[in-house]
């Protein structure tokens, strides 16, 4: 079922999704060492703070967090009910454990840094809670006044269609 409610916001999220985490993989696939060292950027390194390097688990990362940014957009582009809702689930499965560990690392960080990556890390933990509230139960059903989607009837073999209804 294609979502008729709150698109744009579900849109918006997804795309904000896709763009965070498909960026941060393609520059993992690209160049690893260098996302390991400069991460994210202005002298802040947040992943060397948390060493040892391993190429091997780095790419792994990022081949699978392609994997969710790819999800996220193909939810954003088709808003087919199960699509998205299956695309929140797995995003949220895989940040929650993310955010959760970074929670217990802070010594390794600046003040500044903690705030800016605990609040990246736990945005992709609610985002997708979000998106689920809004893709899920009544939020999808029609407003009062609003005309439900019309359902396409179901493709049937020429011989049921032209054989006399069993149950009639």
């Amino acid at each position: 079922m294609r979502l008729q409610r709150h698109t744009t916001a579900i849109r918006v999220g997804l795309g904000y999704l896709t763009v965070a985490i498909g960026l941060v993989a393609v520059s993992i696939l690209i160049a690893p060492r260098s996302f390991y060292e400069n991460f994210p950027t202005g002298g802040w390194n947040w992943v060397s703070a948390l060493p040892p390097y391993n190429e091997h688990l780095i790419r792994d990362f990022g081949a699978a967090s392609l994997g969710l940014a790819i999800l996220a957009l193909l939810a954003a582009v088709w808003l087919d009910r199960r699509v998205v809702q299956a695309a929140a689930v797995a995003i949220f499965a895989g940040s929650l454990p993310h955010a959760i560990y970074h929670s217990t690392t802070t010594e390794a960080y600046s003040t500044g840094s903690n705030v800016a990556s605990l609040s990246a890390l736990y945005l992709q933990v609610l985002l997708p809670v979000a998106i689920l509230y809004l893709a899920t139960g009544s939020r999808q059903r029609p407003a009062t006044g609003e005309r439900p989607e019309r359902a396409r009837p179901r493709w049937r073999p020429r011989a049921a269609r032209d054989a006399p209804d069993q149950l009639a």
